[in-house]
């Protein structure tokens, strides 16, 4: 229903070993499996926790499996045979072009309400944290934010002073050009001339 995403890009890799290993067991209906590791690939994942929980799914495996592993047979593998690391790219001392984008964040819900927008440039390939950080130094009035970390990267806590709740069950959505992004403020890089909400939701 969804071209083989199963609820969002983080829950791909413990949705695809939960699939996998109660296929025998468990089937409601056909799930297109080429369909849902075609939107895998398809993806760049950056944050470790979600390479962990895709990875065993790439190679025909869950965490369930962990119990069963020879530590034996690979312990004495020698250095050639392990996985390669991947390169380190660098920029070779050429500075990337400036792209802007437009930053609103809203807040219709709690307190005084607030709709302020800016734009700010910043290099291209920059994530929206650093999208973020550029309209606090512009504004620290208005576009002032916390973060605090988390296993899936900084996770956005407050922003203008108005801090999500599990009691109120609010937070701080983000969105682009009206579609809830799929990645966190550290790994989403947003394009020149996008447009970026953030607004003070429910769920």
């Amino acid at each position: 229903e969804r071209d083989g995403m199963i609820g969002n890009i983080y829950s791909m890799g413990l949705a695809l070993q939960a699939l996998e290993a109660t296929r025998k067991f468990y089937a409601p209906r056909e799930w297109d499996c080429a369909q849902a590791f075609s939107i895998v690939d398809a993806h760049d994942y950056q944050q470790p926790m979600a390479i962990a929980q895709v990875l065993p799914a790439l190679v025909g495996r869950s965490y369930l499996d962990v119990a069963g592993l020879d530590c034996a047979a690979t312990k004495n593998m020698s250095p050639g045979q392990q996985l390669p690391l991947p390169p380190v790219l660098g920029t070779h001392g050429i500075p990337r072009a400036l792209i802007q984008v437009h930053y609103c964040i809203t807040n219709k819900l709690q307190g005084k309400h607030f709709h302020n927008c800016t734009s700010v440039e910043v290099p291209g390939g920059s994530t929206l944290l650093r999208v973020m950080e550029a309209a606090a130094e512009k504004d620290p009035q208005t576009f002032s934010f916390q973060t605090e970390q988390t296993s899936w990267g900084p996770y956005v806590t407050s922003i203008h002073g108005l801090a999500g709740s599990t009691e109120d069950r609010t937070y701080w959505q983000f969105l682009s050009a009206g579609n809830a992004l799929e990645e966190g403020v550290g790994t989403y890089k947003p394009q020149d001339g996008e447009h970026i909400q953030a607004i003070f939701s429910t769920y």
